[in-house]
């Protein structure tokens, strides 16, 4: 039986409390592997590697951690230690800087740090409402999660997905767009903002997005299935720009009817 991503970071968790770094290490590595990792799993296999006495592998994971959630108050921390570790004094000094700067600004009326514990703390909500079969319940808990957290990008990519699962397709493609548009490397995202766009009826814009997601990562078997989907499909591909608001949304589903 295949183990959810969420689960085996619950699992690597466990090996870190007890000091089995290498053990949670083969179990983020798991789920890297997966393609879903968020940034609480880059983040604690980068302080695994630390621990292991890897500094460079430890950097490569908080720096993943960093670009899918800039504001990760406890990755910034664990990458300046790290750079101290390795005598990069300035860089350190730096991202301790940085993460002063996100400590004091405030979102949502509360600090920074307090608002991304906050945040992070509504997903684990929205995670056991999923489990418990409540779609809906753990919708709302991401939403406001990015009321608290609106650049915690993997949070967001979470919540698309799950707009997807509740049939909401033009709300998950906004929020896929906003991935794509302010992390481009985020390739997941645009894999999910082209299904998104096929799920609310537009064919050419998926069909856009796949092709130059195929050009980004060619060895990606997904990329290939969706386009094959797409070319089975009976989904009428809508010219770019035909009848479309200018909130980007999927050119079909912003079709107005014709006056009589």
């Amino acid at each position: 039986m295949d183990v959810s991503p969420e689960r085996l970071v619950e699992q690597a968790n466990e090996r870190f409390q007890l000091q089995d770094y290498y053990g949670a290490i083969h179990l983020l590595e798991e789920v890297i592997a997966t393609g879903r990792a968020f940034a609480d799993a880059h983040h604690l296999l980068g302080l695994s590697y630390s621990l292991a006495g890897q500094p460079d592998k430890a950097l490569d994971q908080l720096d993943r951690a960093l670009a899918l959630n800039p504001n990760y108050i406890e990755a910034l921390i664990h990458r300046a230690l790290v750079l101290n570790e390795l005598g990069r004094e300035a860089e350190a000094n730096a991202v301790l800087r940085r993460a002063r700067q996100v400590t004091s600004a405030r979102r949502g009326g509360f600090h920074g740090h307090v608002a991304a514990k906050l945040a992070n703390q509504h997903a684990v909500l929205g995670q056991a409402y999923l489990e418990a079969g409540g779609l809906n319940e753990a919708i709302a808990q991401y939403e406001e999660a990015l009321k608290l957290g609106p650049d915690f990008h993997d949070l967001r990519y979470k919540l698309g997905r799950l707009l997807l699962e509740a049939g909401r397709a033009l709300d998950a493609h906004g929020h896929f767009q906003i991935i794509v548009r302010e992390r481009p490397s985020f390739l997941d995202a645009a894999a999910m903002l082209g299904l998104a766009c096929y799920l609310a009826g537009d064919g050419l814009a998926a069909r856009a997005v796949w092709e130059e997601l195929r050009a980004r990562r060619p060895e990606d078997p997904r990329v290939e299935a969706y386009l094959a989907l797409l070319s089975r499909s009976d989904v009428t591909p809508v010219p770019a720009g035909v009848n479309a608001e200018p909130n980007d949304a999927p050119a079909s589903a912003q079709r107005k009817k014709k006056k009589k």
